[in-house]
């Protein structure tokens, strides 16, 4: 992978791992439907659509509450 530049993307999500889970996670998301965020991409596949969209700051990581219960930790 050639574009978006590994150095880019660790500026923007300092862990490997959540930019992995972010990545996937968004590129489902396109697959099933979701709208695009930017105007033009320069890679055909999701994953690469997504990981653009974190290079230009349109896909963050949310903060998760700290005093909230998820279905995953029950």
């Amino acid at each position: 992978m050639l574009y978006p530049s590994v150095d880019v993307l660790k500026t923007k999500i300092d862990s490997k791992y959540s930019l992995v889970s972010l990545a996937a996670k968004r590129a489902r998301a396109m697959q099933e439907g979701s709208p695009e965020r930017l105007s033009s991409y320069v890679s055909y596949k999701s994953v690469g659509k997504a990981l653009e969209e974190v290079a230009a700051g349109v896909l963050t990581i949310e903060d998760q509450d700290e005093t909230k219960v998820y279905e995953d930790e029950v």
